[in-house]
This record gives C-alpha cells, sequence and structure tokens, in this order.
C-alpha cells in the first residue's frame, strides 16, 4: 500500500527562506495530523548529527524520504564545487535510512538563483530555457552528482523539476531526461510544480497527462495542488515566483486543479507502491501548517490512501 508523508515545506521551511517552526514541533505535528514519514528540509534545519536526527525520527516512528537541494547547475564543475555540502547531505541520509526504503536525494536546479526565470515562473517560454551548450554542463552537472551520491552513499538521486528555476516546463522535463542517463538519475514527479510550469490554464488534466508521459522515469512523487484562479492572475498580473507563493498557488490538496483522484488510479495501475510526500509550499509564518497538514491527509483519507 502507499505511504503518505509531509515534508517541512508544508510548514515554512522551504528553499532558503528560512525556518517556519522549529523542527521538534513541525514533526510533532506532521505525526498528529497523520503521516508516516519527512523529507529533511534544508540543511540544517533538523539534526546534522545522524544519532540525534535517528532519535527524533525513531521517537515518532518516522521514515526519512529524501532530501532536497538546488544547485546551479548551469555552473560549470557545479557538482564538483558543492562535493562537500551533496556528501554531508547524503552521508546523513545513509545514516538514519530505513533499509526497506532508503531515502533519495532530491536534486533541483538552484531555484530562484536566475532573475528571469523567477520573474516569469508559470509562463516561461522557449527564449528563457537554456543554450545547447548549457543544456550538455547542466545535464553533465546532474549526473555527477548522482554519481557522487550512489558512489560515497549509496543512495540513488531523483530530479525536482521546479518552477523559478531551470527545467520547469513540459518540454524541459522531456529534454533533461533525455540527456541524462536513466540508470543514474530518476524524476520526483511533482503535481503543483507541473501543473503551474506547464504555464497554461488547466482543466485538471495537466498533472495527469504528465506523469503518464514521464512515467518510465518517475520514482518518487510529490502531492501539491495549484490554485487555478491564483495561477491564471499570477500570470496576467506578471507576478514572480514568491508573489505567487505568497498568494497561495500552491493550495490546500482537492482546492485546485490537480485531479488527485485520476492520478491515484494510474499509481494504482501502474502498481505504485512507493510513498507519496504531501507539500503544501508557504513561506515562513504564511498560513495554517498544522491544519492545512490535517485536512491535506482527510482529503486524501476520502480517496482511499
Amino acid at each position: 500500500m502507499i505511504k503518505v508523508a509531509n515534508a517541512p515545506c508544508s510548514w515554512g521551511t522551504i528553499e532558503g527562506y528560512g525556518a517556519g517552526i522549529p523542527y521538534e514541533q513541525m514533526l510533532d505535528e506532521l505525526v498528529e495530523t497523520g503521516y508516516k514519514g519527512t523529507e529533511l528540509g534544508d540543511l540544517g534545519y533538523m539534526p546534522t548529527d545522524p544519532a540525534e536526527l535517528r532519535k527524533a525520527l525513531d521517537k515518532r516512528k518516522l521514515t526519512m524520504l529524501g532530501a532536497y537541494e538546488g544547485l546551479n547547475l548551469r555552473e560549470p564543475d557545479a557538482a564538483l564545487k558543492s562535493r562537500p555540502r551533496i556528501l554531508t547531505i547524503a552521508r546523513l541520509l545513509a545514516q538514519v535510512a530505513d533499509p526497506t526504503r532508503p531515502p533519495f536525494f532530491v536534486l533541483a536546479d538552484q531555484n530562484g538563483h536566475d532573475p528571469l526565470r523567477t520573474k516569469h515562473a508559470g509562463r516561461v517560454t522557449p527564449e528563457l530555457s537554456l543554450s545547447a551548450e548549457a543544456w550538455q554542463v547542466f545535464a553533465r552537472n546532474a549526473e555527477e552528482v548522482a554519481r557522487i551520491v550512489a558512489g560515497e552513499a549509496g543512495l540513488k538521486t531523483v530530479f525536482h523539476h521546479h518552477c523559478a528555476a531551470f527545467i520547469e516546463t513540459p518540454g524541459e522535463i522531456a529534454r533533461f531526461l533525455e540527456l541524462t542517463d536513466p540508470e543514474l538519475i530518476g524524476l520526483v514527479f511533482d503535481t503543483g510544480h507541473y501543473a503551474y510550469g506547464a504555464g497554461q490554464s488547466d482543466d485538471g488534466s495537466l498533472a495527469l497527462e504528465g506523469i503518464k508521459r514521464f512515467w518510465e522515469r518517475i520514482w518518487y512523487v510529490h502531492f501539491k495542488d495549484c490554485q487555478p484562479e491564483v495561477a491564471a492572475r499570477a500570470r496576467r498580473e506578471r507576478w514572480d515566483y514568491t508573489t505567487a507563493v505568497k498568494h497561495g498557488v500552491f493550495c490546500e490538496l482537492g482546492q485546485g486543479s490537480v485531479d488527485f483522484a485520476a492520478i491515484l488510479a494510474f499509481l494504482s495501475e501502474k502498481g505504485y507502491t512507493d510513498w507519496i510526500t504531501v507539500e503544501q509550499d508557504v513561506l515562513p509564518g504564511m498560513g495554517t501548517p498544522k491544519e492545512s497538514a490535517r485536512r491535506n491527509r482527510e482529503y486524501l483519507r476520502g480517496l482511499g490512501v
């Protein structure tokens, strides 16, 4: 059976914006609202001492599923320059791993690093994509990260397509997968980033079409919803990524355009038995994380998960 996790980003600890609430409170609330697993969050948010982190997880009977790390993959030798940090994260994950489901190193392009991509998130056009040369550098760096993680920590790497970063649109995802070794790198499919990153109005079919299109490379799934009226306003008023997030473009599950019932039916058809990690991206101090987490879990229970 599919198990359900949640992550620190749902409590406002997200990709360098700062910490939402103390990790102990976040983990307690995560468990209280019905989740069985978590991700690491930004390095340093949770304990970096393996024994201390293992104790925090064991106390709550939680499985560590992965750690998101954004790198400027367009930069030559980005993987080698970031090797110490990559190893710190990967080795920490390996030392707290559940042997029945080792965590993934969740690699992404560095969110917000390119001003144009940040400004145009949710409405990226082909001319904003990587050059032919940059595509090659990007792919080589991603593969090198995966080799470092596998060789030094014995873990697998999944790539996270992400708004406000390179590899956002369906076409960019396809190109990235064409350029990378399927034995080295899988895809973590994020339903909300896919729906918003597609850059068009959504009748509920976008994320389902995406998960079907890229199924052969998908190793892990993030459940995130996308509020279509907010997304349309963001495109119309030309908001940057942070403004869209502040206005709730990633809403509670069932309040947006993503057809989770259809996606769950597809996962069942394909025999997917790994975890689903719920992510409702909010900035520090934004929203009602515990109450939202509870409602998100109740929504999924209503769909049979």
